[in-house]
């Protein structure tokens, strides 16, 4: 199974993104939907938010009125938090339910509006933005819901910015077009990353890479793509990891690098890291299989886990690794290379060397890093 987190502003076209998806297969888990199920007449949420509110939210017949209560809580930061302190656990619960149930093999798309604004992009191995200008989202929400442009201004103001969605994003649909483009992006999303990622997962197969070593000029958006993984590994390790980190070469600023982001866990020893390197199915990861060892630059080597992506858009290798071993070379040779910009220019141009030269694998580019990189880590050594 794999579970995608789904948002986008009001009016950005999230809905129709839904739509297509459940279309193609997809389990769609309606977080609006379920908000509403979750304060119908006789529950318990209907009965919380009344208290909070006061009777005035409700309709004649004892249903929400939803303009009386959206005018109360779009307009006043404190009135939103209080009533999403009521239905965000609610819905929550609900919605686990709704996973429990759908297949094994299934994509679940958790469509959930206010994804970004509550912190919980970590929750998902893949998190997809429905973009539009806000402009375009004004008129639509005039045009299609009724709304005065001032309300639909106000309702737009009190959502995440787009710089913080775009954040948080994996993927970011844009819909400032019309809706057949939009449909036909969802298509290839669904074709070309989320059903071959389910099935990485669901088999534990990391994705297809190349056996080259292919370097790409330094990406200034791989701090921002490491910090997504990070916090999804973070959370899947828990209390059990001593440390998280971003490292290898996309972690050095100005550094070309083969176009996979380095990850390093540092645990306590080889049981634990065996555990968290299963775990980390719920960022995306899975472990490969076979014993793993880093050779240590004084001879021998040191056991550690390996895990790497499912997704075949996003490579990923991440190295769960017993406190004692390679864990701190790891960190002293990528604070090295930041802190040197001589050693850095070096380095790249031994990369971009062995990188050309004919047939050559990863395997065999990386070994032949290592006398560089011990070298280098000695001089780190020695300036501290």
């Amino acid at each position: 199974m794999l579970r995608v987190g789904l948002t986008g502003g009001t009016g950005a076209g999230k809905s129709t993104a839904a739509r297509r998806l459940s279309e193609l297969g997809a389990v769609v888990v309606d977080a609006d939907a379920i908000a509403r199920e979750v304060v119908e007449p006789g529950t318990p949420g209907l009965d919380a938010v009344v208290r909070e509110f006061g009777e005035h939210v409700l309709t004649g017949d004892g249903a929400l009125d939803r303009p009386a209560l959206g005018a109360v809580v779009f307009a006043d930061a404190d009135r939103r938090r209080a009533l999403e302190a009521i239905t965000h656990p609610l819905v929550r619960a609900r919605r686990e339910e709704l996973v429990a149930a759908a297949p094994a093999s299934a994509v679940v798309v958790d469509d959930i509006p206010l994804l970004v604004e509550t912190g919980r992009g970590a929750e998902w191995p893949l998190v997809v933005v429905v973009d539009a200008p806000v402009e375009v989202r004004v008129a639509r929400l005039v045009a299609s819901r009724g709304m005065a442009e001032a309300d639909a201004r106000a309702r737009i103001a009190s959502q995440a910015g787009d710089d913080e969605r775009r954040a948080a994003a994996d993927v970011v649909l844009a819909n400032d077009g019309g809706a057949q483009e939009l449909r036909e992006a969802v298509e290839q999303l669904w074709r070309e990353r989320l059903v071959p990622f389910e099935e990485g997962l669901r088999l534990g197969r990391r994705a297809a890479r190349d056996a080259r070593a292919v370097l790409v000029p330094p990406d200034p958006t791989w701090p921002a793509q490491a910090e997504r993984v990070l916090a999804r590994v973070r959370r899947a390790a828990g209390e059990r990891a001593l440390s998280v980190e971003h490292v290898g070469s996309t972690s050095v600023p100005g550094l070309p690098a083969k176009d996979v982001l380095d990850v390093q866990v540092v645990v306590d020893d080889l049981a634990t890291a065996q555990r968290v390197a299963d775990d980390l199915r719920e960022a995306g990861l899975v472990r490969l299989p076979g014993e793993w060892a880093d050779e240590l630059p004084g001879g021998g080597t040191t056991p550690k886990c390996f895990a790497a992506n499912a997704d075949p858009e996003r490579a990923v290798n991440c190295h769960v690794r017993p406190r004692v071993g390679r864990a701190s070379d790891v960190l002293a040779l990528r604070d090295h290379l930041r802190a040197h910009p001589a050693e850095r220019a070096a380095y790249a141009a031994l990369k971009a060397r062995l990188a050309a030269e004919p047939h050559a694998s990863v395997d065999e580019y990386a070994s032949r890093k290592g006398p560089w990189i011990r070298a280098a880590l000695e001089r780190a050594r020695a300036t501290g």
